[in-house]
């Protein structure tokens, strides 16, 4: 399983990598292409399979990413006139199955918008979203080597039964130093505010991680898909990624600046 694990990292790494260094609509198509993965795993997840509310996320929040690059608010509506058509034709009534079918659009479509945004600062887009990606892998290796190592507690047993406390703080101490290191390489001035950031997101990654794993559990699934060897699907790789890059955004539109330009 391990070994299926890195040869998977090793596959995806570079494509993603080389669409955030060309940035534009090369970072939007990837960020496209993976919206309608992670709706269509939403959907098999929550809603049992594909259908009009399928179809609404998944074209939504792909032309929302697409439009993101020079219409941010104009993909923002899409993404919100979808959420609530995608509610309204939600099929049955059971399950709350209409605030799950919403929930799909924003759940996918909100994070990826946000990253296709945060790419397109002239100044810092390609550093932010490099040190995000970084720093959410990070979190990712340091937390299961941590866990695997020292074991310990579990975090929270009833969501997810084999995270530990100090895969947590694992995970933890790894983005730090991604923030460090990027810090240093870009020349930052507050390099410990930086590893600071960099630790507050990995807990923002791991809960991210939790809030996918409470859901699977919800509807008695193991992973969102299989289509990832070694990894499950789509949405089990980059949870912790969606949770991060949302408040980086929110973070970066709330106060004007980028979170990398912050002292």
């Amino acid at each position: 399983m391990l070994g299926k694990r890195v040869l998977s990292a090793l596959v995806m790494a570079p494509p993603a990598l080389a669409a955030i260094w060309l940035g534009g609509y090369a970072f939007a198509a990837l960020a496209a292409v993976a919206v309608v993965v992670m709706v269509w795993e939403w959907h098999r997840m929550a809603l049992g399979g594909m259908g009009a509310t399928w179809w609404i996320g998944a074209l939504a929040g792909a032309g929302a990413a697409l439009a993101a690059v020079d219409f941010p608010a104009a993909a923002l509506a899409l993404i919100a006139a979808a959420t609530v058509a995608a509610a309204a034709t939600a099929p049955g009534s059971g399950e709350r199955r209409h605030l799950w079918a919403a929930m799909g659009v924003l759940y996918a479509g909100l994070p990826s918008l946000a990253l296709v945004w945060l790419r397109g600062d002239s100044d810092l887009g390609r550093i932010t979203v490099i040190w995000l990606f970084l720093l959410v892998w990070a979190t990712d290796i340091g937390a299961y080597a941590a866990g695997r190592t020292i074991g310990g507690p579990l975090l929270m047993p009833r969501v997810s039964p084999k995270k530990t406390w100090a895969g947590l703080l694992g995970g933890v101490a790894s983005a730090a130093l991604v923030g460090l290191a990027m810090g240093a390489a870009v020349g930052h001035a507050g390099l410990a505010g930086l590893a600071v950031a960099s630790g507050v997101l990995a807990v923002v990654a791991q809960a991210g991680d939790l809030f996918e794993s409470w859901v699977k559990r919800h509807f008695g699934v193991k992973d969102s898909s299989n289509i990832i060897p070694g990894h499950g699907g789509l949405l089990d790789r980059v949870d912790g990624l969606l949770a991060a890059a949302a408040l980086v955004a929110l973070a970066t539109w709330s106060s004007g600046r980028a979170v990398l330009e912050w002292q």
